[in-house]
């Protein structure tokens, strides 16, 4: 079986442990980063640069095989995604150096900002996750969607909901909630990360994988045979997400989504990643 394309990092079994091959600082700018000095204005007070990096670096949170979090180019080896990449990007912005914090799945990811472990990401906006964290204005949209089989029964999204079809969700995430409140027939089977999803589904264990079309395209060039449903169950919202308690620092983080987006900086994130899945009005 061929995993995702861009490989991904082996990782300790602590919450937020990092793993060995995590980047303690970026000292060499990227090409994306040089960008961002040259697009985005903002300059942060003494203050913002304390309550957005407390511990005097940027501590981004990423989890492995989303474009919308953290990939590797397939003939590079270079890790982008739009959170370590718009992480990036404010850290610069702050004048600090950025800490890359690695989970294997979202769920991870929120945990650690939950609890003030990571300064950064970017994710889905959801009423639920605002509790316990803070967004700027949504900045991506995503359609949400199922991986399958092209040789199987399953071929649209209305032929999901029914009895004995297994759909797999990462663990935690906002696809496992949201399903659980729609299915009356389809069993839910989370997967503790995108690479057991890719296992599960080559093993015939599964018989369809949701979550936004970002992450699907992409598992997709890593499994023979499957492709992405036409048609939505869903859109994402996603934006940047910090810990709560950051409030000095509102205005300047709303300011900097506005610039990255205004700018042209985000879509060039966005294409360097190779996101896909993009909502259309409907």
């Amino acid at each position: 079986m061929t995993m995702l394309r861009r490989p991904l990092y082996k990782l300790s079994a602590g919450l937020f442990c990092l793993s060995a091959c995590l980047l303690a600082a970026c000292s060499v700018p990227s090409p994306l980063d040089r960008q961002s000095a040259a697009q985005l204005q903002t300059t942060a007070a003494p203050e913002v640069r304390q309550a957005l990096a407390p511990t005097g670096s940027m501590r981004v949170g990423v989890y492995v095989g989303s474009p919308t979090s953290m990939v590797r180019e397939p003939k590079t080896g270079e890790a982008v995604g739009v959170a370590l990449n718009l992480g990036q990007a404010l850290a610069r912005q702050l004048d600090v150096p950025v800490q890359v914090v690695e989970f294997a799945r979202l769920a991870q990811v929120l945990d650690a900002v939950k609890a003030g472990a990571v300064d950064f990401t970017f994710t889905n906006a959801t009423e639920i996750r605002a509790r316990d964290m803070d967004f700027t204005d949504p900045l991506i949209q995503l359609e949400l969607g199922y991986l399958v089989s092209q040789a199987g029964p399953l071929l649209t999204v209305a032929d999901i909901d029914r009895a004995g079809v297994r759909v797999g969700v990462a663990q935690g995430s906002s696809s496992q909630g949201t399903l659980g409140r729609l299915y009356k027939n389809a069993t839910i089977v989370p997967a503790a990360s995108l690479t057991v999803a890719q296992q599960m589904l080559s093993r015939g264990e599964l018989d369809a994988f949701a979550t936004n079309k970002g992450i699907l395209f992409e598992m997709a060039e890593g499994i023979a045979g499957f492709h992405v449903l036409p048609g939505r169950w869903g859109v994402e919202s996603l934006a940047i997400a910090v810990p709560k308690g950051r409030d000095v620092a509102k205005p300047f983080l709303r300011q900097f989504a506005a610039q990255a987006r205004a700018s042209g900086l985000l879509q060039s994130i966005a294409l360097k990643a190779g996101l896909r899945g993009s909502a259309q009005a409907d």
